[in-house]
C-alpha cells in the first residue's frame, strides 16, 4: 500500500473521528460530564494530531497540539468545564473540520490565529499544571525541547510505574519489534506506543540488543523494540488495531503474568540514548516566579516547555480504564466496488424474472426450485442494498455546527433537538440530501424564528427549538425539519407573490397554495439581502432536488406557532416495488408508495367536467381522471373510464386517478435511469426490464399529478 492510499485512510478516519466528537458535544451541551465523552473528544483529537505529523500537515499539527493542551487540562481536573469553557471547545472543532478539510483537498488552511488566542487564554497562558509548579525549584533549568520529545519523556514518565492487582497478572505481553521495515508502511513506532498508553499499557523493557554503531545505522531501518504490558480488561481486537495499518509480524501477543516495571537503572539508560539522538534544543534558565496575579494574562504564542526529569518520573495516579467494549467487525470498501455489487444483483433479479416468465410460457412455473431461487435472489437484493444503507446521523451530524454559524450571523438563539438519527437509508440519498436539508435549516432559523426579545415579548422562550427527525413510513423515510417560531405570514407570502408577478392580484387562493408559494422560483420574503437569505435561491432549490429523488415535499404551518417541512423520500433509488399496468401497447410501472387504491368505476362515480374533463368521486372527494395514453401520446389505448381501471394515486400536487387498460401484477423492478440511457421524458422517472425482456417505463406521478390540480369536495362541485 503506498503513501496516499495510506494519508487517505486517515483522512477517513478524520471524517470519523470528527462525527464522534460531534456526539460527545452533544452530550456535553446536554449536561453529561461524564470522563470518558470527555476522554472520547481528547483520543479523536490526538489521533488527528498523530496522524498530521505523520503526514507532514504541519498547520493541522500545530493547531491539534494547542487544543489536544486544553483537553488535557480539562480531562485532568485543572480545569472545570463550564458552559464558556465548552463553548470555546465547540468552537475550536469548527475550525479544526475546516482544517481537516483544508488538507485532505489541498486547499490553503484557515485563519486559526483568533481561536489559537482563545485556546491559549482558556488555558490560562500556561500548560503545566499548578501543583508541579509549586513543586519545581524556583531556579531549576528547564530545557525546551521538542513537542514529541515531551511528549515521549511524559510517557515514558507514566508507563515505567509497577502495575499491581489481579488485573496484571492476567493481562496481556506484548512485543513491539518494528524491525528493518519499521517505517515501509509510513507507521511511526512512537505513536503506536502512544496508543498502547492511552489502553493503560506500561512499557516494561527497551530492547537495545540490535542497535548498530552510529556510523552503521540505516534512517529507514528500526532497531529497538518494546515489551508492553496491558491490563486484562482490554479487548484483544483493540490491541490489535493499533496495527492495523501496518506489518502484523511486528508484534507478538500473549497471555500472562505481567513484567516488573522497567527498573531504575534501566530507565535512565533509556533517557540517555533518548538523550543521545534528540538533544534539547536549547537551556534556560527559569526566572523565580513573580508573586500570583489576580488574573494571569494569556500568552501571546504557544510555548513547549518540559518539567525536569525528576519530577517526570514521579508516579501518578491515573483513572482505571473502563472495560473495552467489543470492537465493531468492519471493512473498507471501495465505494465502486460496492456500486458494482449492486448493479450485478440488479442485473440477477432480472435474469431471474425473465427465466421465471420462460418457465412459466413452457408450463413449468410451479417447480419448487424456481420458488427457492427467487427467494434467495430476493434475498440477496435485500442484503446488497442493506450494506449501502447508512444512518442519518452521517447527514445530521453537520447541522449542529450550521446552527451555531446561523446563530452568530441572526443573533438569535436556538436549541436544536434530533430524533432517528440512526434511522438507516441508501446512501445515495444519504449523499444527496444535503443541500435540501441545509437550506431547511437555514430557512428555519432565518425565517421561522424570531429574535429572542420579540420571543419573550409573545410569550415565549428566549431560545428557539428547531426539530430534526427522521422516521420510516411505509416502505419510506420521512424527514421533518420543524421550528417553534412565528409560522408563515400567508398575507405578506400572497402580497409578495402578486408583486413579483407570480400570481394574479384577484387570484383566489386556498392556505396550502399560498404556502406552496414559497417555492416559486426568485421567492423570498427577506427585507434584505443577507449572507442567510434574501437572494430568491433555496426552496425553489429544495423542491427540485427533493423531487429528482424520487420524493415531495410537504409544509404544515400555524401563524404564530411555527412551521414543519417533511420530506417523504424512498428509501432506495436502485428498486422499488410497483404495480405493473398496460396502456395500449406499453408496459408501465406504477410505484406502490404513491398508489392509494384501484377500481374499475361505474357511471355513477363518474362526473364530466368541460369538454374532455371527468372526475371520479372518492368516498365525497373528486378527483380528476387523468388518461396516461393522451398525456404521453399513446395510440390504441381505452379512453372510456368504465371500461378501463382507475388507479388512485397521491403526489406533491394531490391525488388523481390515473386511467389504464389493465393491471398485470405487481413486483419489486430494478430501477434504471432513462435520462443517462436515452433522454429525459416529462411525465416517465425511469425505466426498468421486465422478465419477458420488455422495457417497461416508471411513471412520475408527481409530474402527472400537476396536471390534474387539487381535489374538490362535493358540496363545492355542486356550489
Amino acid at each position: 500500500m503506498d503513501l496516499d492510499a495510506i494519508q487517505q485512510i486517515f483522512f477517513q478516519e478524520c471524517e470519523e473521528g470528527l462525527a464522534a466528537m460531534e456526539g460527545n458535544f452533544a452530550q456535553l451541551r446536554d449536561g453529561d460530564r461524564d470522563s470518558e465523552t470527555i476522554n472520547g473528544v481528547f483520543r479523536c483529537v490526538h489521533s488527528i494530531k498523530g496522524g498530521a505529523g505523520a503526514f507532514g500537515h504541519e498547520r493541522l499539527q500545530a493547531y491539534t497540539h494547542q487544543y489536544e493542551t486544553l483537553l488535557d487540562l480539562i480531562r485532568n481536573g485543572t480545569l472545570e468545564l463550564t458552559p464558556a469553557l465548552l463553548d470555546v471547545v465547540v468552537g475550536a472543532f469548527d475550525v479544526l473540520a475546516d482544517h481537516v478539510a483544508a488538507a485532505r483537498d489541498g486547499d490553503t488552511p484557515p485563519a486559526d490565529a483568533a481561536m489559537l488566542e482563545r485556546l491559549m487564554a482558556a488555558a490560562g497562558g500556561d500548560t503545566a499544571p499548578a501543583a508541579a509548579k509549586a513543586a519545581a525549584p524556583a531556579a531549576a533549568p528547564v530545557v525546551a525541547i521538542s513537542d514529541d520529545f515531551d511528549d515521549l519523556m511524559s510517557m515514558l514518565g507514566d508507563v515505567a510505574q509497577s502495575e499491581d492487582g489481579a488485573d496484571a497478572a492476567n493481562g496481556w505481553r506484548l512485543r513491539f519489534a518494528p524491525g528493518a521495515k519499521a517505517f515501509e508502511h509510513g507507521a511511526e513506532p512512537l505513536l503506536l506506543l502512544r496508543e498502547l498508553t492511552m489502553l493503560g499499557g506500561k512499557v516494561t523493557t527497551c530492547d537495545r540488543a540490535e542497535l548498530p554503531t552510529l556510523e552503521a545505522i540505516e534512517p529507514e531501518c528500526g532497531y529497538l523494540a518494546w515489551d508492553v504490558s496491558l491490563p486484562a480488561s482490554v479487548a484483544e481486537d483493540d490491541i490489535r488495531a493499533v496495527f492495523e495499518f501496518g506489518d502484523p509480524s511486528v508484534i507478538t501477543l500473549t497471555r500472562g503474568d505481567a513484567e516488573p516495571a522497567m527498573a531504575e537503572d534501566s530507565v535512565d539508560a533509556l533517557f540517555d540514548l533518548l538523550d543521545s539522538v534528540a538533544a534539547p534544543a536549547a537551556i534556560v534558565e527559569e526566572p523565580t516566579p513573580p508573586p500570583p496575579a489576580p488574573a494571569p494574562a494569556p500568552a501571546p504564542a504557544p510555548v513547549a516547555v518540559a518539567e525536569p526529569v525528576e519530577e517526570k518520573a514521579a508516579p501518578r495516579s491515573a483513572a482505571p480504564s473502563p472495560a473495552a467494549a467489543p470492537a465493531a467487525q468492519t471493512i473498507r470498501v471501495d465505494l465502486d466496488k460496492l456500486d458494482r455489487l449492486v448493479n450485478l444483483v440488479g442485473e440477477l433479479v432480472i435474469t431471474q424474472a425473465m427465466l421465471a416468465q420462460r418457465l412459466a410460457e413452457n408450463q413449468m412455473g410451479g417447480i419448487s426450485e424456481l420458488s427457492d431461487l427467487e427467494h434467495l435472489t430476493r434475498e440477496l437484493q435485500e442484503s446488497t442494498m442493506a450494506i449501502r444503507a447508512q444512518p442519518m446521523k452521517t447527514v445530521f451530524s453537520r447541522v449542529p455546527r450550521i446552527i451555531r454559524e446561523l446563530e452568530g450571523e441572526t443573533g438569535k438563539r436556538v436549541r436544536l433537538d434530533i430524533e432517528g438519527e440512526m434511522t438507516e437509508v441508501d446512501k445515495t440519498v444519504v449523499e444527496r440530501i444535503g443541500e435540501p436539508l441545509t437550506h431547511l435549516i437555514r430557512n428555519a432559523v432565518d425565517h421561522g424564528l424570531e429574535m429572542p426579545d420579540v420571543r419573550v415579548a409573545n410569550g415565549k422562550s428566549a431560545e428557539g427549538v428547531v426539530r430534526l427527525s427522521a422516521a420510516h413510513q411505509s416502505g419510506r423515510i420521512v424527514i421533518t425539519v420543524a421550528d417553534d417560531g412565528q409560522g408563515i405570514n400567508r398575507a405578506r407570502v400572497k402580497a409578495k407573490a402578486i408583486e413579483k408577478g407570480i400570481i394574479l392580484p384577484d387570484a383566489v387562493l386556498s392556505e396550502e397554495e399560498i404556502d406552496n408559494l414559497i417555492f416559486a422560483p426568485g421567492f423570498s420574503t427577506a427585507a434584505a439581502i443577507t449572507n442567510v437569505s434574501g437572494r430568491g435561491v433555496g426552496m425553489d432549490v429544495v423542491r427540485k432536488n427533493i423531487q429528482a429523488l424520487g420524493g415531495r415535499i410537504g409544509i404544515q404551518s400555524r401563524e404564530g406557532f411555527g412551521s414543519s417541512f417533511s420530506l417523504s423520500l424512498p428509501l432506495t433509488l436502485a428498486v422499488l416495488d410497483g404495480m405493473i399496468v398496460t396502456v395500449g401497447d406499453q408496459t408501465f410501472v406504477i410505484p406502490l408508495s404513491h398508489i392509494v387504491e384501484s377500481l374499475r368505476p361505474d357511471e355513477v362515480a363518474l362526473s364530466r367536467l368541460g369538454p374532455d374533463g371527468t372526475l371520479l368521486d372518492v368516498r365525497g372527494a373528486y378527483v380528476p381522471v387523468l388518461r396516461i395514453a393522451d398525456y404521453l401520446g399513446i395510440d390504441g389505448a381505452e379512453r372510456n373510464a368504465t371500461d378501463a381501471v382507475l388507479i388512485v394515486v397521491e403526489g406533491d400536487h394531490g391525488q388523481a386517478a390515473l386511467l389504464v387498460d389493465t393491471i398485470q401484477d405487481q413486483r419489486q423492478v430494478v430501477v434504471k435511469s432513462l435520462e443517462a440511457n436515452y433522454q429525459a421524458i416529462d411525465g416517465v422517472a425511469g425505466a426498468t426490464i421486465l422478465g419477458d425482456g420488455r422495457v417497461a417505463l416508471i411513471a412520475d406521478v408527481d409530474a402527472l399529478t400537476s396536471r390534474g390540480g387539487r381535489f374538490v369536495s362535493r358540496s363545492a362541485l355542486a356550489a
